[in-house]
């Protein structure tokens, strides 16, 4: 497949390396000193599944891809998705699909605000990765996963063919049988674990073991979980208790990525995550207490890394 990953972090990175080594022809945009490291020693993987190097065309430039895509995916923050989604609409052909794997429950929607349904798939995955040095990417935890599917859930002979793509980049995958469940179900994982990591600036370990702590990362769960029924998503508390025995399950030193932002001053996923929640709340006239705490005690950190203050 002809396949452009819109940014080369620690997800696009991993996914787009892994089908560059497969035969695809990938094109990364990537910037700074990791495009450049990229074109002058390729892009490098250190995996808990072994090393590899590929050597891809990389570049900074949309203007560079002169053959339309089959597949667009989006390795970026959910924050920059619709600016993204205008920067790659003079590529895609009606035939184009653009998989979107960040974390939050919205990012189809903010797709479907400025492309075609039709060039529209859901997805996410599961990793965790990150940019080791520039041409570096770490991934140290998680086995990788993509699960997407098409917006109505149809199995589609398109969505068939990239599964295709992905089992001979052997990462494992998987046609979502309902794919805005399986997009709140990480949503659920992600959004209770990073704000609270966030503001308390520790690494999940401590989280799960302080009982005043933990109880608040329940309370945040609950509050998501009552927000994606009545938007007729059936969550549950079976998710919720399935989330946190993942939590127990990992390294007491894991972080979350919007965490990692917070603490190093970069734009963070705030919006889309607690913030997300508390909109959503006022929306559907939905108490959601503790997802605004977070929301707010962070906000003045965020307005600042984003030079709003």
């Amino acid at each position: 497949m002809n396949i452009v990953v819109f940014g080369a972090g620690g997800v696009g990175g991993y996914f787009g390396a892994k089908l560059t080594k497969s035969g695809n022809k990938v094109t990364f945009i990537a910037r700074g000193k990791h495009l450049e490291a990229i074109k002058k020693n390729g892009l490098q993987i250190k995996s808990i599944n072994g090393n590899f190097t590929v050597f891809p065309k990389a570049t900074n430039s949309l203007k560079e891809i002169k053959t339309k895509p089959d597949l667009i995916i989006l390795g970026i923050k959910s924050w920059q998705i619709e600016d993204v989604a205008r920067q790659i609409k003079p590529i895609i052909s009606k035939n184009t699909l653009v998989l979107p794997l960040q974390n939050g429950a919205d990012n189809v929607d903010k797709l479907l605000a400025v492309l075609n349904a039709e060039n529209v798939l859901a997805g996410l995955c599961r990793i965790v990765s990150k940019i080791k040095s520039p041409g570096i990417i770490n991934h140290f935890e998680y086995e990788p996963e993509i699960i997407f599917g098409e917006i109505s859930n149809e199995k589609t002979n398109r969505v068939k063919k990239i599964k295709q793509t992905f089992d001979e980049a052997q990462f494992k995958n998987e046609i979502a049988t309902d794919i805005q469940l399986a997009i709140w179900k990480k949503f659920l994982f992600i959004a209770t674990f990073s704000g609270l990591a966030a503001l308390t600036r520790t690494p999940i370990g401590v989280l799960r073991t302080s009982t005043y702590l933990r109880n608040l990362m329940l309370k945040t769960a609950k509050e998501i979980v009552k927000i994606a029924n009545v938007k007729n998503i059936n969550l549950s508390k079976i998710d919720i208790d399935k989330t946190f025995k993942i939590y127990d399950k990992l390294d007491p030193k894991t972080t979350a990525s919007m965490q990692r932002d917070v603490m190093g001053n970069k734009p963070s996923e705030l919006e889309n995550f607690n913030g997300y929640v508390v909109n959503q709340g006022k929306k559907l006239k939905i108490k959601t207490p503790i997802n605004e705490l977070i929301y707010q005690t962070l906000l003045p950190q965020e307005n600042s890394a984003r030079n709003l203050n």
